[in-house]
């Protein structure tokens, strides 16, 4: 098969929904048990101006990953809200049940992972790989 009838087939088994360089994919990370944090929102918005535009949401998949929010990234700033209000994997109510993380993008042209590791009564963020 040639290299060109390969990748026509990419979008007929589903890739298009996978990270790309150019995209912003997260994972939450509980550290009280070392597992990801399942079923969690997650919303991606990005800063014009001094509005912010929601330009992506989905929901972390069993290993608390969000593979990708099917964008094109632009240098800009940008936040990702984490909605951990219904989380209960984490053993009580967590003292911060909403997380927003602001973050500025400077290259579009590389892969931006941006995990957030959390606690009942904590969290930390970094940019990934």
């Amino acid at each position: 098969m040639s290299r060109n009838c390969l990748l026509a087939l990419i979008p007929a088994f589903g890739l298009s929904g996978l990270a790309q360089a150019e995209d912003i994919s997260t994972h939450v990370l509980n550290i009280s048990t070392g597992t990801g944090g399942a079923g969690i929102p997650v919303t991606l918005e990005m800063k014009e101006g001094d509005i912010w535009t929601e330009i992506g949401t989905s929901t972390t998949g069993e290993n608390g990953r969000v593979e990708g929010f099917d964008i094109e990234t632009e240098v800009a700033t940008y936040r990702l809200a984490f909605d951990l209000s219904n989380y209960v994997d984490l053993g009580q109510t967590p003292f911060f049940p909403e997380i927003d993380v602001i973050f500025q993008v400077q290259d579009a042209d590389r892969e931006h992972h941006v995990p957030v590791l959390v606690s009942p009564f904590g969290y930390s963020t970094y940019l990934g790989n």
